[in-house]
Parts: structure tokens; C-alpha cells; sequence
């Protein structure tokens, strides 16, 4: 990239630099600290970065193009110039009617793509009258018990306009279904169905713990849905491998972007096994990542990992074609930066995070409400966030030329060195048989649980400064709106479930989980029995209730 006699000039400069200019001052001075790092057990930073720092660099070969291999600058040859990324804000709360209202406020104030957030006891695949639900129906996100419920939020929203992102794991199969299920009745093409499940069962067992199943049947299920989608519904991505939640219980930026490709290796290999063609399911796998508050590690996180899933789906896999090797993303705002202290700081740390992601390409972002750290975001609040996207769409200037930060010194170095630690935490799994050994063995869980361990530390130390949590803080009683679940919303919710069950035909309710669990006791793809149960009305807690006597429940610590 540079002539070898320029870089020894450049090396020569820098050294004098430092001995004219930077010691006197440092002996004078000092600087903030010794040691300067991305974050918690992230990346030395120098203190100044030249073409040196950059020298090896071939363009071709570890950037290329946008749009052109290894993918280092993007997947799309215009960027954002021709499409904006999708503004897909993460909503549900309470009943199905009141999430319907709220998904119809967001299109109208100008999102662009629908996120669904699922309560926990639809998570953990459990109707709302179960007595593990109790205390917990509408918290977290919206309750859905039955097709009724699917059939409600999208009242009023015709499926093949939207796009539509699920948050669901354990009982993926089963949401999806719904969301199949209800295109038909509209009248939509399955072609055209658009949108993402989580469906990323590993995750779970490393950091979120919204597990049924043990592994084995997971990730038969997985693979079902895999070649189901594939030949239905070719627009709708059956996956998306989530770094997020593996981030947010404490990793590193380099810890997150290896597990999380780990991951990835896993579910292609498992559907390879299967029986499937790599080029008929990797289209449509897709990724979440965490937008953390250090702009240019995040940056480099991205970028590092379109190159690094390139070359792994490349070498290890050999696909024809090339979509097969890109590497599609959705971020979301970083929630555990979230504080509750000087709230109105969230704002500021949210629009950072934002503008990481799309510096970074990111093809779809959620930022996140102020009040976050408090309860599920107002309406205020979830308009603030909404606003930030389109601000630092339409007026920052960073979405009109793509990968602006491509050819920093620092920004290719940080590139390279969080690739590189990636792939030696990558190959330490590799030695450990692969994510499925590693997690057995919990040492993925500890990875993450040390570097938690130490940015806590780190906090309460001083070490590492929290605006308004460990210095400048201030005596705040604040005042504001928070979303609040009721009883009477939790009643209202455990009555349309009787209603339902009352009215629906109980004989084909029956024939359907039967012919479901004779599926599952066969080797036969499950979706189209969930899709045929979740047609009759057969209730989430029923459908997964079938898999749980077939398959058994993960206890943690248990062997996988």
C-alpha cells in the first residue's frame, strides 16, 4: 500500500516526533492515563497512528469495493445512497391490541420496518394462564398465546409492505409459523413474506437463558426451519446470529464478534450435516451485533466482520454463490449502557452508539429509549429514539458516501487488530471441539463472565469513567413518565385466551398436535405441522408443550 522507503521515512519522522515534541511534554504533563483501551479488555490504543500502522494492507485483497470480496467496505455497491438502512424500532408490550396501536404510531411516524418483542413467558414457550406466566404476562413484550393474538398486532398492516423482525428463540418455529399463517389469510405471496427470527439457539445457552430444548433438538429445528424457508419463504432470513446478547452479558468487541461467528460455523455445519446445500439456507442467515459506545471499535468490529465471514464461508464451505459469503446485519443501541442515573444522558450515549452502526453499514438499527434502563420505553421516548435514526439519516452527512471511515490509519488498524483477536479466540474454540464443546465445558460463559467481572470492577475503581453513575453525578429525584403493565392488562390477556380456546374446534386442535408430535417422534420437517397446529389455534404452550415431552428440557449444567 505504501513504498517501503516512504514507511522508513515515515518511521524516522514519528521517532523524532516523539523525542522533540511528545517527551518534553509528557515529562511536563503527563497524559489521563498509562494505558489507553477501547474497553474492558479491548485494544491497546497508540498514542498516534500513521501509514505505518496500515503498511501491509493490500486494498483488493482485505478491502475490495463495496459491494465486491471480502465485503471489508460492505455488501451493497451504493451503500446508502440508493437505500437507507431499515429503522426497525424493538416493540410489544402488554396485549396484542395495545402493540397493534403502537406498531401503527411507529409507521406512521416514519419507521420503516417492524421489530417484535415477545413477553418472557411467550420467550419460554408457555401460555399466559400458566403459573410460571404469573407476574410476567406483557413486561417484556407483547403476550402471544394463539394465531388470535398474530392476528391482532397485525391488524390494519399488510404483510407484504413491512418487514417484520422477531425476537424469538426457543419457540421460533412456532412464531413463525403464526406470521406464515397470517400472510396466508391476508393474501400474500410466502414469496414475498420479508422479515427475521432470532432462532439462535446457542446464544442462548452462552448469555440470554431463553432455552427449552437441549441442543440436539434445537438445532433440528433450526435446520427445519432452514430448509422449510429456503423453499417458501426465500425473502424471509430464518436467522440471526446474535451477538448482541453475548455483548451485553460482558464481553469484549473481539469476544463478540468470535462467538458470535462461532455460532454461525455451527448452525452452517449442522445444516450441512442435515443434508442441505450451503447455497439454499446461507442467503438467508443473518446477523445481530451490539452498537457499544467506543465509535471507532465498533466501526472496526463491523467491518472486521463481513471480512472474517467471508473468508470462513469461503474456505470451509466453498458456495457458488456469492450471497452465500456476505454478511448481513442488524444492530441494536447497547442496553446495558443504559443508566438510570441522569436519564436524559441516554439520549447522547443512544446517538453515538447509532452513528457506529452506520458508519460501520449496518443494514437495519434499533436505538434504543432513554427511559430504558427504567421499563419499557414511552411513546415520547420510543419518537425520541425513532428521531435520532432519521436525524443522522438525513442530516449528519454519514450516510452519503459509504465506509467513510475506510483508509484511517487507525480505523484499518483497529480493523486488523480486532480480526485478529477474533480469530485466535475463534481457534481456541476450534481446539475445544467447536461452540457446542465450548459451551458444554462452560468456557465460553466464563470468557465472558472475566471480562464482566473486570469492567465492573473497573467502574466502581474509577478506572473507567460512567458519566453521571461514577463521576460527575448530581442529587436527582427525577420525575417522568414510565410505561407500566397492569393486572387488569394481564387479565384482559388470560381472558382472550379462554375466549379463544372456547371458541376454536378442540377435535382439530387434538389432530394437530398429534400429527405434530408423530412428526417429531420421525425425522420428518416440522413446519408444516406447527404451521397446520397454529391454524387450528392450538395454543404456543400447547405446540411447544408436544416438543417438550419429545425432546425434553435443557437443564443448565447438564451435558449437551
Amino acid at each position: 500500500m505504501f513504498d517501503p522507503d516512504d514507511l522508513e521515512e515515515i518511521r524516522a519522522s514519528k521517532e523524532e516526533w516523539h523525542e522533540e515534541e511528545v517527551e518534553p511534554v509528557l515529562e511536563r504533563f503527563g497524559e489521563r492515563k498509562e494505558t489507553f483501551t477501547t474497553d474492558t479488555g479491548g485494544q491497546e490504543v497508540d498514542r498516534l497512528y500513521t501509514p505505518d500502522d496500515v503498511g501491509d494492507i493490500d486494498y483488493q485483497e482485505d478491502l475490495g469495493n463495496p459491494g465486491e470480496p471480502p465485503y471489508t467496505r460492505g455488501v451493497y455497491s451504493t451503500g446508502y445512497r440508493g437505500r437507507l438502512w431499515t429503522m426497525r424500532q424493538y416493540a410489544g408490550f402488554s396485549t396484542p391490541e395495545d402493540t397493534n396501536e403502537r406498531y401503527h404510531y411507529l409507521l406512521d411516524q416514519g419507521q420503516t420496518g417492524l421489530s417484535m418483542a415477545f413477553d418472557l413467558p411467550t420467550q419460554m414457550g408457555y401460555d399466559s394462564d400458566a403459573a410460571m406466566a404469573a407476574g410476567e404476562i406483557g413486561k417484556a413484550g407483547v403476550a402471544i398465546d394463539s394465531l388470535d393474538d398474530m392476528e391482532t398486532v397485525f391488524d390494519g398492516i399488510p404483510l407484504d409492505e413491512v418487514s417484520t423482525s422477531m425476537t424469538i428463540n426457543a419457540p421460533a418455529s412456532v412464531l413463525l409459523a403464526m406470521y406464515i399463517a397470517v400472510g396466508d389469510q391476508q393474501g400474500v405471496d410466502r414469496e414475498e413474506l420479508r422479515g427475521t427470527i432470532q432462532n439462535d439457539l446457542l446464544k442462548e445457552y452462552i448469555a440470554r437463558n431463553t432455552y427449552i430444548y437441549p441442543p440436539e433438538p434445537s438445532m433440528r429445528i433450526i435446520t427445519d426451519i432452514f430448509e422449510f424457508c429456503a423453499e417458501e419463504t426465500p425473502k424471509f432470513n430464518t436467522i440471526s446470529i446474535s451477538g448482541y446478547h453475548i455483548r451485553e452479558a460482558g464481553s469484549t468487541a473481539a469476544q463478540e464478534l468470535a462467538f458470535t461467528l462461532g455460532n454461525g460455523i455451527e448452525y452452517v455445519e449442522t445444516a450441512i450435516d442435515a443434508g442441505l446445500d450451503v447455497d439454499e439456507f446461507a442467503p438467508q442467515l443473518s446477523f445481530f451485533f451490539n452498537g457499544h459506545n467506543n465509535i471507532f471499535e465498533e466501526v472496526a468490529k463491523f467491518r472486521a466482520a463481513r471480512r472474517m465471514w467471508h473468508d470462513i464461508i469461503d474456505e470451509r464451505f466453498d458456495p457458488d454463490d456469492p450471497k452465500s459469503k456476505q454478511l448481513k446485519f442488524h444492530t441494536q443501541t447497547a442496553g446495558s449502557m443504559l443508566t438510570a442515573q441522569q436519564i436524559e444522558n441516554n439520549v447522547v450515549r443512544v446517538a453515538y452508539q447509532a452513528l457506529a452502526a452506520v458508519l460501520g453499514g449496518t443494514q437495519s438499527l434499533h436505538t434504543n429509549g432513554k427511559d430504558e434502563a427504567l421499563a419499557l420505553p414511552t411513546e415520547e421516548s420510543v419518537r425520541t429514539a425513532l428521531r435520532t435514526q432519521q436525524v443522522l439519516a438525513h442530516e449528519s452527512g454519514a450516510a452519503d458516501t459509504i465506509d467513510p471511515l475506510a483508509g484511517s490509519y487507525y480505523v484499518e488498524s483497529l480493523t486488523d487488530q480486532v480480526e485478529e483477536e477474533a480469530y485466535e479466540i475463534l481457534d481456541e474454540v476450534e481446539d475445544r471441539g467447536g461452540m457446542l464443546e465450548a459451551v458444554e465445558q462452560q468456557w465460553v460463559q466464563r470468557q465472558i463472565q472475566d471480562t464482566a467481572f473486570d469492567r465492573q470492577k473497573e467502574i466502581e475503581e474509577k478506572e473507567r469513567i460512567i458519566v453521571g453513575v461514577n463521576e460527575f453525578e448530581v442529587d436527582e429525584d427525577p420525575e417522568m413518565d414510565v410505561q407500566e403493565i397492569t393486572e387488569e392488562d394481564q387479565q384482559r390477556q388470560i381472558d382472550s385466551l379462554e375466549e379463544t380456546r372456547d371458541e376454536r374446534d378442540a377435535e382439530a386442535v387434538d389432530a394437530a398436535l398429534e400429527a405434530l408430535r408423530d412428526a417429531a417422534q420421525s425425522d420428518q420437517n416440522l413446519m408444516p405441522y406447527i404451521i397446520d397446529a397454529v391454524k387450528a389455534y392450538a395454543t404456543v404452550g400447547e405446540i411447544c408443550n408436544v416438543m417438550r415431552d419429545e425432546f425434553g428440557e435443557y437443564q443448565p449444567g447438564s451435558a449437551v
